[in-house]
């Protein structure tokens, strides 16, 4: 690995612009992100999503990653932009956010657990929030907060389905009220989304103001800048807003920065980190959580209109058996080994039979008007013959490219003909567009969404998100847009419903106001903001040898 010193000259940057943390990793000086010029002339903004996963993942972060370096191997500097990995996977089932075989962020062990401390910070500052509402709460403080009004929530960085749902203060309000609340997934949190979302570190702090944490009596808002709690949380957050740089297993530069999911999140890196890497280099490669009804969704809606950035390229990345996985003939409740063992078998039929996911994900991203580039990652049970019939699939849908990923195994020599296929596609002119305008009315948005990406006939609104849209409007929140957190594995609310799913009714049962992050926040179906670890967690088998190396992180 470079020395971070080594790699902060890579990049033609003076040893002001980063301050080493260890010897590999480093995180760029306020002083520095307070005057970058616009981004360099020409550099162009990739952003990979993929098609729906199945639950062991299909390597959008190896294809991004693998990307990259691939760009380096044909001459052309690029940075790859990343969300920060959580430890509520690494314990779970699907493991890191850092790539896997040659396709990897380095060191790996550091990058998925604590890393720069970064969602440590945001798990205190939001927990900071929760013990100063209670506080307020207990001591009678002005603005007084009506006490079944508090919609803030504590947070961890570990899957602990147990807190989703609790009960504080049962001494009877000797240390605080007795009421109802829970735990949320740190990724999960509106500070997380602040996080990815602020432009400058002032923007940030007015952003932190903005939090809704309850109302008074009256029913008019109460901010954490209305409790004086912003700014003990923006001195928290300080060090956690300057990206991280790090480096792939070649020694290309990456930037490591926030880590919202994107099924119940908005999915994306920051957007200080994409604004950094398009100043310093031609090509910026970075990703959207899941698929492209979830991340890539939220990529255009959310964070493309907060940054005022626009992509010159989407890649899809898809697997043969991903594909398999949506032909149905699996079904969803095998066991994993069962699973995988049939997705591994040769099976053309079922190829073509799960392509209409293939085709949903196309569609969807064509509505957007950025040109697309399929990227088929490679694996080793793949046969020409499936892999011939994705490229076919893919082209007589109006992509503009497709290309094998073999990241995995072949690092950035594996991914030459995907990076040349973006490069290509980068230099056709193209403006992305939304799909639904920020006067529509919220029903209006939500049923866009509904309809144009999930292929639903329609959205149904329980009667307790019906008050609380009729509330949002009533405050004046309506033009904001909207983040709906759902499962990653269908198109629509329900896991189980694989392929390309139509004519359903998509049901929101809450929607609320992530004011600070500038969006609504809606949640369908069953989805969790704090999900459970795994009948088998990938905990059991992370353990630490004699000379403190850890092993067994996958």
């Amino acid at each position: 690995m470079l020395r971070i010193e080594e790699l902060t000259r890579k990049l033609g940057l003076g040893p002001d612009a980063v301050e080493p943390y260890g010897w590999h990793r480093g995180k760029f000086t306020l002083e520095f992100l307070s005057r970058l010029p616009p981004p360099r002339a020409g550099a162009k903004y990739i952003n990979v999503t993929a098609i729906s996963p199945t639950p062991f993942g299909e390597g959008k972060t190896v294809t991004s990653i693998s990307l990259s370096m691939g760009l380096w191997k044909t001459g052309r500097s690029s940075i790859v932009a990343l969300r920060q990995p959580s430890m509520a996977p690494v314990f779970g089932v699907k493991g890191g956010g850092a790539g896997g075989g040659k396709a990897s962020l380095v060191p790996l062990e550091d990058l998925n657990l604590h890393f720069t401390g970064d969602l440590h910070a945001v798990t205190a500052a939001n927990n900071l929030l929760a013990a100063l509402i209670d506080n307020h709460v207990k001591r009678k403080l002005t603005p007084p907060i009506e006490m079944g009004s508090i919609s803030w929530r504590r947070a961890m960085d570990v899957s602990d389905k147990a807190l989703s749902h609790i009960e504080v203060g049962l001494d009877g309000g000797f240390h605080g009220p007795r009421r109802e609340t829970g735990f949320d997934l740190t990724a999960a949190s509106e500070i997380m989304a602040i996080l990815a979302l602020a432009k400058s570190f002032p923007d940030l702090i007015q952003r932190l103001e903005k939090i809704q944490v309850g109302k008074t009596p009256d029913g008019v808002p109460v901010s954490a800048k209305d409790i004086r709690a912003s700014g003990a949380i923006a001195a928290v957050m300080r060090d956690a807003f300057r990206p991280n740089l790090v480096q792939t297993i070649e020694g290309t530069p990456a930037l490591l920065h926030a880590g919202p999911f994107a099924n119940i999140g908005q999915g994306n890196s920051s957007v200080v980190a994409d604004r950094l890497a398009l100043t310093l280099v031609d090509y910026v490669v970075t990703e959207s959580g899941f698929g492209s009804d979830c991340g890539a969704e939220k990529f255009f809606h959310i964070k493309c209109r907060q940054s005022g950035l626009s992509p010159n390229v989407e890649v899809l990345v898809c697997t043969v058996r991903a594909l398999k996985w949506h032909s149905g003939k699996f079904g969803t409740k095998s066991s994993t080994a069962h699973l995988m063992a049939h997705l591994n078998e040769p099976d053309l039929e079922a190829v073509k039979n799960g392509s209409v996911n293939l085709i949903g994900h196309i569609e969807n991203l064509k509505q957007f008007g950025v040109p697309i580039v399929v990227a088929i990652n490679q694996f080793p049970t793949d046969t020409e013959e499936e892999l011939q019939a994705i490229r076919d699939i893919a082209m007589q849908n109006g992509v503009e490219g497709v290309a094998l990923c073999k990241g995995f195994t072949e690092g950035g020599a594996g991914s030459v003909a995907l990076a040349e296929a973006v490069a290509k596609a980068s230099e056709k002119k193209s403006v992305a567009r939304a799909l639904y305008d920020l006067e529509d009315i919220i029903e209006e948005k939500l049923n866009k969404l509904a309809v144009k990406i999930y292929g639903a006939r329609g959205i149904e609104l329980s009667s307790k998100a019906q008050e609380q849209v009729a509330e949002l409007t009533r405050l004046g929140m309506g033009s904001l847009p909207v983040c709906i957190a759902k499962t990653q594995y269908s198109f629509s609310h329900d896991p189980e419903l694989l392929g390309r799913p139509r004519d359903f009714i998509f049901p929101i049962r809450e929607i609320g106001p992530y004011a600070g992050a500038g969006f609504l926040y809606a949640l369908s179906g069953t989805i969790l903001t704090m999900p459970g670890l795994p009948p088998n967690p990938s905990a059991w088998n992370i353990s630490v040898d004699e000379n403190g190396n850890i092993l067994g992180l996958k």
